[in-house]
């Protein structure tokens, strides 16, 4: 039996939603035979690819009869007409496995195209492109490796890998040990606090709200300052008064979030962040156009 969070329990969850207690009832009514045949996944519009191990895994729970021959890789980039896969097998079986294998394959090639379009935009620059746990729930192992195969980068996985202070954290601190809630101090009394009784390893990082919170946090010793919905002018004149500072204050990483796209991220990129972490590269990319054909190539 597959491992929760394995590709084969992923895939064989999905196909159990797809086929319920009855099967392909299309399939079944009109008859087919389990005649050995050929299919393609052929690329319907440029992008990057993303997600063939999903794909394998749905083949396997398929069928042990089915051959999935992959000519693109993950992180390359096709175009209309590129072939992505040749596949073998009982016809039945490509039945089966077509709609799942694709609703995982699009999904995550249209993440890793977003990616490479965000990536190429802040180019010449220090700016790097991180993903957010804004992904599919138990999808995101999977959406993160598609950002990885567009070039950006993986911000914490959850929860247990990495302080994220924000806004509510600082206020249901403060308000506890009866401290003012907002401002430069309320951001000192965080990072200090949870500086000390951090596990091993683990890296801090808080969420300020301007310039005054920023130089707080990095003064009191947090690794990563996340410069929250700041303007392009607020984020350059945040990065020169931190990059000023003496000591180990003036090497914080700074990132910025808050809404960016496309249109907007060269010129956040170019104030001097080091990070820019955009929520959209997982929950709003499009799937990728592709397609899966029988017949020969």
């Amino acid at each position: 039996m597959s491992e929760p969070g394995s590709l084969r329990h992923l895939a064989a969850a999905a196909l159990r939603e797809d086929l319920g207690a009855a099967g392909c009832v299309t399939s079944t009514s009109l008859g087919l035979a389990e005649t050995p045949v050929r299919a393609r996944i052929v690329a319907k519009a440029p992008g990057i690819l993303s997600g063939m191990d999903v794909v394998q895994a749905v083949a396997e729970e398929v069928s042990p009869l089915l051959r999935v021959d992959a000519r693109v890789g993950d992180g390359e980039a096709v175009e209309p007409g590129s072939l992505v896969a040749s596949i073998s097998g009982p016809r039945t079986a490509i039945l089966l496995f077509e709609r799942t294998a694709l609703n995982f394959l699009q999904r995550l090639s249209g993440i890793a195209t977003l990616t490479r379009e965000f990536v190429k935009r802040v180019e010449g620059t220090r700016a790097r492109i991180y993903d957010t746990r804004k992904t599919t729930p138990l999808l995101r192992s999977l959406e993160k490796n598609a950002v990885l195969a567009g070039g950006g980068e993986n911000h914490r996985f959850g929860l247990y890998d990495q302080i994220l202070v924000k806004e509510n954290h600082i206020f249901a601190f403060c308000q506890e040990k009866g401290l003012p809630t907002r401002g430069p101090a309320a951001v000192a009394s965080v990072v200090r606090a949870a500086r000390a009784a951090r596990p091993e390893g683990v890296r801090l990082e808080i969420e300020v709200r301007d310039g005054d919170e920023a130089e707080a946090a990095a003064r009191a010793g947090a690794e990563i300052v996340l410069l929250d919905n700041f303007t392009v002018e607020d984020l350059a004149a945040t990065v020169k008064t931190i990059r000023a500072l003496e000591g180990p204050a003036a090497t914080t990483l700074l990132e910025a979030s808050g809404g960016i796209t496309l249109e907007t991220v060269a010129a956040v990129a170019r104030t001097g962040v080091d990070r820019i972490s955009v929520g959209a590269l997982t929950h709003s990319a499009s799937a990728l156009d592709l397609s899966l054909l029988m017949g020969d190539e």
